[in-house]
């Protein structure tokens, strides 16, 4: 008799992530801005690194072709990023080019879910405080910025802002309930051991998987 068979896996937990970071001055970038519609005919992710604000690094000097930025973690930018579209194609692209987290002034809400659904924190900060860190980094690009979930803050050098994440999403990181798939392999046990217990599982199982 054969029983479910799956693999063990640790839910992966966001508490804190630190880097490098690159600063996108502007309001109401949207997803086509960061990744062009073109590429939502791929059939994977794979490669959506490459094509990162693409039309707007065509146009103007833009940071994500700087030399001193790259292998950047943290995006900062400004207010209701990730607005337009819901393509999950933008946080995918940003996070196969590098980005880790995020700090901007607010976020398209659908944007925002979508980066949970990834493991990758978005958090806000004011105005103020946003145009602060993104003058300390264009200042000094090897500066290194960590933001931390749990105490939901932000520290580059000598200072540390304040910033907001909702608690739920906070909770989500800091536990891993964000990672679905993870928390399924994790518990792969108590699935299996629950399948052998439901009768239409097993005459699947006895039959060869043949209905």
């Amino acid at each position: 008799k054969k029983g479910i068979a799956m693999a063990s896996a640790p839910v992966q937990t966001v508490s804190r992530v630190t880097g490098k970071a690159i600063p996108v001055h502007g309001n109401d970038i949207d997803t086509d801005r960061v990744i062009p519609a073109r590429y939502l005919r791929s059939i994977t992710f794979e490669g959506l690194g490459d094509h990162v604000f693409e039309d707007d690094r065509k146009t103007t000097s833009h940071p994500f072709d700087e030399e001193r930025f790259s292998g950047a973690s943290v995006l900062l930018t400004n207010a209701n990023f990730g607005c337009g579209s819901s393509r999950e194609h933008a946080p995918q692209a940003l996070a196969r080019w590098g980005i880790q987290a995020i700090v901007g002034e607010s976020f398209a809400e659908i944007f925002a879910g979508n980066c949970t659904a990834m493991g990758i924190p978005c958090l806000t900060a004011s105005h103020a405080e946003l145009e602060r860190l993104m003058k300390a980094v264009e200042d000094d690009a090897s500066a290194e910025i960590t933001v931390d979930i749990k105490d939901k803050t932000v520290t580059c050098g000598d200072e540390t802002i304040a910033a907001a994440l909702p608690n739920g999403v906070r909770i989500q990181l800091l536990e891993g309930a964000w990672d679905a798939t993870g928390m399924l392999l994790e518990g792969a046990g108590a699935v299996a051991k629950t399948a052998r217990r439901l009768p239409y599982v097993n005459r699947f199982q006895n039959h060869g998987g043949n209905a």
